[in-house]
């Protein structure tokens, strides 16, 4: 059950011990910018030096990942970002249709019952691993996915 882990880049220059256990079982990284601003708020340099900075991470430390990106502090990419994206070396800008307000700690249990309501076929769930009640959230959510009759796949499965 590979998934698509979205990165920070500037979290993922801090934790590159983890690069190998992300990717272990098939999974992939992908870009999320260098420092998870809210990308609609920035000028085109600033989202420029955000996309450019994860990828460049990326590259250097899991060159065969970071096909895909998906812009922080939105959950639909701009105009602005879309060709920024593309001047990176971005094809695919990927975005959300679920979002359990992880980032908010609304404990395990809230975490769980959103994603379980919105999750449709073909969904991508947007989470956050950095905080608890997401990680303690985790193993129930893919069980909950499984009885519905839903497989998480990673993003190049579901766009394949």
């Amino acid at each position: 059950m590979p998934i698509t882990v979205f990165a920070v880049g500037r979290w993922l220059d801090e934790h590159q011990d983890l690069v190998p256990a992300i990717l272990a079982g098939g999974n992939e990284l992908a870009n999320h910018t260098y420092t998870h601003p809210t990308l609609t708020a920035l000028p085109t340099d600033r989202v420029a030096a955000e996309i450019t900075g994860c990828r460049d991470v990326l590259a250097r430390l899991a060159p065969t990942q970071g096909r895909y990106f998906r812009p922080s502090g939105t959950s639909t990419a701009t105009p602005l970002i879309l060709t920024e994206a593309g001047a990176a070396g971005y094809r695919t800008v990927v975005d959300f249709d679920v979002d359990p307000l992880d980032y908010t700690a609304p404990g395990t249990d809230a975490v769980v019952v959103r994603v379980r309501a919105g999750t449709r076929p073909g969904s991508i769930v947007s989470m956050h691993f950095g905080y608890p009640g997401t990680v303690a959230a985790f193993p129930r959510i893919i069980a909950n996915l499984h009885t519905a009759g839903l497989t998480p796949v990673a993003v190049h499965d579901l766009l394949a």
